[in-house]
């Protein structure tokens, strides 16, 4: 399960392009609480620490307390900003929820197990279609990653979303279980191999051929 996170934050008294830019003049970023009928709020948080959980990896995935004027609201971020050049967050959108609302989110996947994996072995070469997948969930059960094992797989194989058992209490979010999260592919030594046997076999017939005439 995700780890809950926590940030501090000031309302922020004025709006506008200007307020904005004064925030991040400061080593604030400009964000907004909204959601679960409630108007929503004008907030700023510091910058460092704000990078601090953008690295961990899951933060666009955790529930983070907002903690605001003596009171925690629980959120989920649903969209930050970057400056297009220095990559520094510009605005966060926080999603306002219950502890136990049904939320969605995009969850990564990571492969367990290449070296159980015959195509692997071979030399083949894990393709990888699908990066995360977006799961509905409880928000105080979000899963960190989805493990998928490549135990048994071999050159040619794929993996769908119905090969794969999601965690306790989560669904796919309108995904077809068709949906490819990867496949193992051969190298291009043995797609070469392989074309140059199959080469070989059709010539065969017609040497035996020629040799009958």
């Amino acid at each position: 399960m995700s780890d809950q996170l926590t940030l501090s934050a000031e309302a922020r008294d004025r709006a506008g392009k200007g307020a904005s830019r004064a925030h991040r003049r400061e080593g604030r970023v400009p964000a907004v609480i909204y959601g679960n009928n409630e108007e929503p709020t004008s907030i700023h948080i510091e910058e460092k620490g704000l990078m601090k959980q953008l690295l961990t990896g899951h933060f666009m995935n955790s529930v983070v307390m907002i903690e605001l004027g003596g009171k925690k609201v629980r959120t989920l971020p649903k969209d930050v900003q970057f400056h297009p050049v220095s990559d520094r967050p510009l605005h966060v959108d926080f999603l306002r929820i219950s502890e136990h609302a049904q939320v969605t989110v995009s969850v990564p996947v990571v492969f367990v197990d290449e070296e159980q994996a015959p195509g692997i072995k071979r030399g083949g070469v894990l393709n990888i279609v699908a990066h995360d997948l977006s799961l509905v969930c409880d928000a105080a059960e979000i899963p960190d990653q989805i493990a998928i094992s490549l135990a048994g797989l071999d050159v040619g194989s794929s993996i769908h979303l119905g090969d794969i058992k999601l965690p306790k209490g989560s669904e796919a979010a309108g995904a077809d279980s068709d949906l490819t999260i990867a496949t193992i592919v051969a190298p291009s030594a043995l797609k070469s191999e392989e074309a140059e046997e199959a080469t070989a076999a059709d010539e065969v017939p017609s040497a035996q051929k020629s040799d009958a005439e």
